[in-house]
């Protein structure tokens, strides 16, 4: 009798490809869609059965995991599910959503009859890749048993900030996980804009916080991929932290806070996504601050 666990994962991006194949190391049986199948057919290799429908890719899985674009998205897939959803299958919903969503979502697992797991993750391309993602997650204790081996299998960490999915503490945790992601990005790229403005080398600046307590592995990261012009493939793209820049101002709007840093973050990333960079990586924030995008496109 074969007790492998079968994994469904809805959505084969950068993220969940990379979940995916760590899902297979790790000995899980694992089934694959993306509404793109040119996403998810690679993962065929790698011992995935690709399906060619939501529905067919949940059809006997023990546990469904959803790495969309936003909960819209995954409102909509899981509907698509729902035919092929085996009444009690956990859900490890690792979408990063808004606050609200996750009340919406939970009510939509109660309707299909899936088992609930908030978990969405901190980390971006490579850690994904190594399967070092934080995972923050929400679960009654009972199904918290039932996805540990997805959640080890994907994540170096999982860090468990309640019982009640529907209450949305782990999405709560990663809007602010990301907000400071979204400011470190933004600042590491206006440092080096104002450095090349000023005739300073990085290293100099590199070199002066080397060690000590300004120094930070994230700016050195996305310092890299400005000054080596390795912008795509993204880690975390523009498209991407824009919509997530949004819920973090939405929230904090509905909360009485202004938050100016989010605010102008937001603005830099919307001025480089319309100047064609939405896919390029969070780092092109740099380019919001040179003269190429502040002017007017022509036309």
């Amino acid at each position: 009798m074969d007790t492998k666990l079968t994994v469904a994962v809805l959505g084969t991006g950068i993220m969940g490809a990379a979940m995916a194949r760590n899902l297979l190391r790790a000995g899980l049986a694992v089934k694959v869609w993306n509404r793109d199948r040119a996403k998810s057919a690679p993962l065929a290799s790698a011992g995935a059965q690709v399906a060619l429908s939501p529905a067919e890719a949940v059809a006997g899985a023990d546990v469904v995991l959803t790495m969309l674009y936003d909960a819209a998205a995954v409102t909509e897939v899981i509907r698509q599910a729902a035919p092929g959803v085996r009444p009690g299958t956990a859900w490890v919903q690792s979408t990063t959503v808004g606050v609200h969503d996750a009340p919406a979502l939970a009510d939509l697992a109660g309707e299909v009859g899936l088992d609930l797991v908030e978990a969405p993750v901190s980390g971006t391309r490579e850690p994904a890749e190594a399967g070092q993602l934080l995972v923050i997650a929400a679960a009654p204790e009972a199904v918290r048993e039932r996805v540990a081996p997805v959640l080890d299998a994907i994540g170096a960490r999982t860090v468990w900030t309640g019982q009640d999915p529907a209450a949305g503490t782990a999405a709560r945790l990663k809007l602010v996980v990301n907000s400071w992601v979204i400011a470190a990005s933004n600042a590491a790229g206006e440092v080096l804009a104002l450095a090349g403005a000023l005739g300073v080398e990085p290293q100099q600046f590199f070199n002066l916080i080397n060690g000590g307590g300004l120094d930070l592995p994230f700016l050195r990261a996305k310092a890299a991929l400005i000054l080596d012009d390795r912008l795509e493939p993204a880690s975390f793209a523009v498209d991407t932290s824009l919509k997530d820049a949004h819920l973090i101002l939405d929230a904090a709007r509905e909360h009485g806070l202004r938050l100016d840093g989010a605010e102008a973050a937001t603005a830099r990333l919307e001025r480089v996504a319309s100047r064609g960079r939405s896919k390029q990586d969070i780092a092109a924030a740099y380019y919001a601050s040179t003269q190429q995008d502040l002017e007017p496109q022509a036309g």
